[in-house]
């Protein structure tokens, strides 16, 4: 469990939080804008659905691949200079997608992107937990929340470009240019120092100026590399993946089937067809603004447990009785009750004992990674032999999942005394 420091945040602290999550803002505004421009890739490519298809997958596809490298990259350099490299190497990726002559350039520039994506992804969550400890109280939701505000932001400028007619080298350019600089800038408040883990730390904020150099050689000799990982260790690291890989697979039902199910099935106009994603996203942003309070009052096993009993029951109740109004409302239930998950699963991983500082993390990250990639084949299988209906019953069992396994998570934690509010 996490060893908070009991004091106020001070001005470092403070500088820190503001920093990740100008980090996480322009993770999730990078990307964005190049989406809404697939199209006109596509058509200016000359590609059909299937090639198409391929080549998008070469983003997730990069993710999984060097995800596991993340760790290695976040002990080298440290979490906030590795965030800020592969942030900068992320948006070069998505400029040469975006300037592309051929799908195979295309899909290449993609798969690099990804696998620079999936770093920044460990490196920002290590130094926004390495901040929440701290500030000793839960703040890691707020600043997923920032990276969906981001994530909107980057597709309205896309859209903005689109309108004024922008040459697709010269939005992606700015875009690039403009976060690249916010990152490099956020750079300078990060926290300095290498990165330990939460145990570590928080010896040395309370190890005394007096301590002999003898004492400190056996402390550093009896913590050694740490303790191996047990088999206890290995089985919640498990149930941490399952619980983010569950918080994935719902959202990937939003993102890829809810307006196709609401207009093919449900025969939703087009328009009220897009409400599906659109509350589904805006739910989950408000369960991340509301998350970090829910977390401190009542630990995030409870939070995960109802947010799973929430999303399995809403969406459950949806899909049998379908209507066009109760769709929408089980899509937001669903992210409500997953908006914190991925958090949580990347908050306890980062703090298990017997793994090197970052590979938990890493580990949790690159696996839910894997939600993202076969979700959406999968559920097409299910849809094209038995209907799309039965094949979103991935997310109430998603939810289900999360309410066995939420028992791994932490419980409710004691208050600092006199911390802030």
């Amino acid at each position: 469990m996490t060893i908070d420091v009991l004091r106020r945040p001070g001005p470092a602290e403070r500088q820190a939080r503001a920093a990740v999550a100008v980090l996480f803002f322009t993770n999730g505004a990078l990307f964005a804008n190049l989406l809404p421009r697939y199209p006109q890739i596509k058509a200016d490519l000359g590609i059909g659905n299937a090639a198409y298809g391929l080549a998008v997958a070469a983003f997730p596809a990069g993710a999984v691949a060097a995800g596991l490298g993340a760790g290695v990259l976040v002990r080298r350099l440290g979490s906030a200079r590795a965030a800020v490299a592969s942030t900068l190497l992320t948006a070069a990726g998505i400029l040469v997608a975006g300037l592309a002559q051929s799908v195979v350039l295309f899909a290449v520039a993609l798969f690099l992107a990804g696998a620079m994506d999936a770093f920044t992804d460990v490196a920002q969550n290590a130094h926004g937990l390495r901040v929440q400890r701290r500030y000793g109280r839960s703040i890691i939701n707020s600043f997923h929340a920032v990276w969906s505000i981001g994530a909107v932001t980057g597709g309205a400028m896309a859209a903005g470009a689109i309108a004024l007619g922008l040459p697709l080298g010269t939005h992606l350019l700015i875009s690039g240019l403009v976060f690249g600089v916010a990152a490099c800038v956020a750079l300078r408040f990060c926290l300095p120092g290498p990165d330990t883990g939460p145990a570590e730390e928080a010896e040395a904020e309370t190890e005394t100026e007096t301590e002999t150099e003898e004492e400190s050689q056996e402390k550093e000799g009896a913590r050694g590399g740490g303790p191996a990982p047990t088999s206890r260790t290995r089985y919640v690291l498990a149930a941490l993946v399952l619980i983010a890989t569950a918080g994935t697979l719902v959202e990937d039902a939003g993102n890829s089937w809810a307006a196709l199910y609401l207009s093919d099935a449900l025969n939703a106009s087009a328009a009220l067809a897009a409400s599906g994603f659109i509350a589904l996203v805006g739910a989950q942003f408000i369960g991340r603004i509301l998350g970090d309070r829910l977390v401190d009052r009542f630990g995030q096993r409870a939070v995960a447990r109802a947010g799973g009993f929430i999303a399995a029951a809403g969406m459950g109740l949806a899909l049998a009785v379908p209507t066009v109004p109760g769709t929408i409302l089980g899509f937001a239930a669903a992210g409500f009750g997953v908006a914190t998950l991925v958090p949580a699963a990347m908050h306890e991983a980062d703090e298990l004992p017997g793994l090197k500082p970052g590979s938990g993390l890493t580990i949790v990250s690159w696996l839910m990674r894997l939600g993202f990639l076969l979700s959406p084949p999968v559920v097409g299988l299910v849809a094209d032999g038995a209907g799309l209906r039965l094949g979103l019953l991935v997310v109430p069992l998603a939810g289900a999942l999360v309410v066995v396994l939420a028992g791994v998570l932490g419980s409710p934690r004691r208050q600092p005394a006199g911390g802030e509010r």
